[in-house]
């Protein structure tokens, strides 16, 4: 797990992926000629801080966000949130500014919907903070802030290994409401023709999703995804004698949702392992869950 670990400690909140975008380009030209297929790298000016890894001939596109929730420094001390993040009393919280870097805590108010930092200096303005990283394991477990997509990208970084087909987009402003994956939707369409996609992120341990019991394949969330392709995604995971569980949810979305809302014919499937403590430091997902997720991409990826 060292190199999730690694990434769970990257300063890369949603409008300021540039360190992780950094990263996972060292990570892949470090380690691509050690995998099966050497993918064609697309990144630059025209696509902001997301990449593009293009293996072969691809048929199916793999979505990864890069950013997290994190926080901004407003006026008086006043966190704003970016994404949905939790606010708890002395959540620990690094950053850097101008002054230098910053390590500090939140202060929440008894009865107060609004969060503060505490801190021995003014923080400059506009300063992002994040929470900070107590990665930990178990025999069972993974646990940090940022598992939320850290492990998505971790997912999608292990599939390039054996990869031969198909492309990998690592996306930017996910945890914001999206922006980034329209114009690499309307890219890999209008380049290579692929128009059906596997969204590579964290779901949630509900009343129907469980600890342990295999990789969510995410029948509705916010978004719906067409019933002809789910179908056939549910029917290559029951051959493939992967675990997996079905997930029916009313809330919550992911780049699915910016891809049907592209006008581009698109079909698209969350899938994703479950965790607790959402958008906490505390995230916290089941060791089995995460290799039937990765033993599940690589499958689709073969079939689709």
């Amino acid at each position: 797990m060292e190199l999730l670990k690694q990434m769970c400690n990257i300063f890369a909140p949603a409008g300021d992926e540039g360190k992780m975008k950094s990263f996972i380009l060292d990570y892949v030209n470090t380690h691509k000629k050690e995998w099966k297929a050497e993918p064609k790298i697309i990144e630059g000016d025209g696509f902001q801080d997301c990449i593009i890894l293009v293996f072969g001939k691809p048929t199916t596109a793999i979505f990864a966000h890069m950013d997290s929730i994190a926080f901004t420094v407003k006026y008086d001390r006043e966190l704003v949130k970016v994404g949905g993040p939790r606010i708890k009393h002395n959540y620990p919280l690094w950053g850097e500014d101008s002054q230098g870097p910053i390590e500090c805590e939140m202060s929440v108010p008894e009865g107060s919907k609004k969060a503060y930092y505490k801190f021995d200096r003014e923080i400059d303005r506009g300063t992002q903070l994040v929470f900070k990283s107590d990665f930990r394991t178990s025999d069972d477990f993974v646990q940090s802030c940022y598992l939320d997509n850290r492990l998505g990208c971790y997912n999608a970084l292990k599939v390039a290994e054996t990869l031969e087909n198909g492309i990998i987009c690592f996306s930017c402003y996910e945890e914001t409401g999206g922006g980034s994956v329209g114009y690499l939707g309307k890219y890999i369409y209008e380049t290579y023709g692929v128009r059906q996609a596997l969204i590579s992120d964290i779901t949630w341990i509900t009343d129907g999703v469980k600890h342990g019991k295999g990789v969510a394949i995410s029948m509705r969330d916010r978004g719906i995804p067409r019933r002809s392709y789910l179908n056939k995604i549910i029917a290559l995971a029951k051959e493939s004698n992967i675990p997996f569980q079905l997930e029916v949810e009313d809330a919550g979305g992911s780049d699915g949702n910016q891809l049907q809302a592209s006008p581009y014919p698109f079909d698209w499937c969350f899938i994703g392992a479950a965790e607790d403590n959402v958008h906490t430091p505390d995230e916290k997902v089941h060791k089995n869950d995460i290799q039937a997720m990765t033993d599940l991409y690589k499958y689709l990826m073969e079939k689709l």
